[in-house]
């Protein structure tokens, strides 16, 4: 019996525990991780939502470099956008701050320009335009920072006729740099809807916001007729996005200057600058 007694002591119950132990330590660093991702998606929303973006221009990198696959990277970040993006036009409509009146022919012309832009693409070497475009961002970058001493309250003068025409111009447009480069248009909407149809700041990236939802709602959906969805990573991380969103969106409508999101605005476009530059010189 004491011989047997002996040899229980010596059974290989500590590795075991030690299993145990080290599984135990690795959930706690996935969840650890998983908390600081989800924190950092309600930031990113809560910026930029502020100055009419959703944050699919961090996203999608972000996802990529955390060694997502790129189909789901890009999957997960337009759900993501579409979340931030819906909350905040939102919650910028109902304090009046959408133009409807450009924003919905934006949104036709842009949609039906982007498939000639992709076709254009496959037609023609993109690489000089995005050294052009490069330049065109870094120069609109610099003239945000020129903000007017003063600007005005409200949606623009402009006749509700001519807001329509230029809505569809710039759709257009946007719509077929957006198919042409493969990258989203929605950076260039809120300098285009200031310099050219001479809207105010505010009412440009209320306006963005609604117009982003459609874009990243299209997109998300062509993702998700193809493959799979990690609903399990992407609802959570939609309902941190949603409130960044909606905090954001607050932010800016009641306490956020025009000078801070022209700041902000132009630091994403030099941002998106860099990322044009890099693809044109690595691919």
């Amino acid at each position: 019996m004491a011989r047997l007694w002996v040899d229980s002591l010596h059974e290989p119950k500590m590795p075991i525990q030690t299993s145990q132990v080290k599984l135990g330590l690795s959930d706690l660093v996935a969840m650890s991780f998983s908390a600081i991702l989800i924190a950092a998606i309600f930031f990113i929303s809560l910026v930029l939502t502020m100055v009419g973006l959703g944050g699919g221009l961090v996203f999608s990198p972000l996802f990529v470099i955390l060694g997502f696959a790129k189909s789901q990277a890009a999957s997960a970040s337009l759900f993501l956008n579409l979340a931030a993006a819906a909350s905040a036009a939102w919650a910028y409509s109902r304090r009046k701050m959408v133009d409807f009146s450009v924003s919905i022919p934006l949104i036709v012309a842009s949609s039906l320009a982007a498939p000639a832009g992709s076709c254009l693409n496959l037609r023609m070497d993109t690489k000089p335009f995005l050294i052009v475009m490069a330049v065109v961002l870094a120069l609109a970058g610099a003239r945000m920072l020129m903000s007017p001493a003063r600007e005005k309250e409200g949606c623009s003068d402009l006749s509700r006729s001519k807001k329509i025409a230029g809505g569809l111009a710039i759709g257009a447009c946007i719509g077929l740099m957006g198919g042409l480069l493969g990258i989203g248009g929605g950076v260039f909407v809120v300098p285009l809807l200031i310099y050219i149809l001479k809207t105010p700041t505010k009412i440009a990236a209320a306006s963005s916001t609604f117009i982003v939802c459609f874009a990243s709602l299209t997109g998300f959906l062509g993702y998700a007729a193809i493959g799979p969805i990690d609903w399990g990573f992407i609802l959570p991380a939609a309902l941190a996005s949603f409130a960044g969103g909606q905090l954001g969106a607050r932010i800016m409508s009641a306490h956020l200057k025009t000078k801070s999101i022209r700041v902000i605005f132009s630091l994403v476009l030099f941002a998106m600058c860099a990322k044009l530059i890099h693809r044109f010189f690595f691919g």
